[in-house]
């Protein structure tokens, strides 16, 4: 059974900064282009952020210059940090493949707050 899981979302103050880590099972991501999706309360799904199997990275306008998205295929986990946090990035945090295909986990929330 294929199964996306999201960790790493937590309360944090605008300006700090958070590690995302995404752990798949049941299907090897190494050579797959993965992606980092958000989703706050009345929005539809966005692309923060892609990497493919090769490592290239790509960000939305949003975040270029704060995300970073990495992975480590031995573990089969893709990561994001995020550094100088603002309100706007408070979200739900997905992964999955670029384009998605695989089942969506669970997701991890982002609040960030005063």
């Amino acid at each position: 059974q294929v199964r996306l899981a999201e960790s790493g979302g937590d309360l944090v103050q605008p300006g700090g900064s958070l590690r995302l880590s995404c752990a798949a099972s049941g299907s090897d991501i190494s050579f797959k282009a993965m992606g980092w999706y958000r989703q706050a309360p009345g929005n539809q799904r966005e692309l923060v952020a892609t990497i493919s199997s090769g490592g290239i990275t790509n960000y939305a306008d949003s975040v270029k210059g704060r995300f970073t998205v990495s992975r480590d295929n031995a573990k089969n986990t893709v990561y994001l940090q995020m550094n100088s946090l603002k309100f706007e990035d408070t979200a739900v945090y997905y992964c999955n493949t670029r384009p998605t295909y695989l089942p969506w986990g669970q997701g991890t929330q982002v609040t960030v707050s005063s």
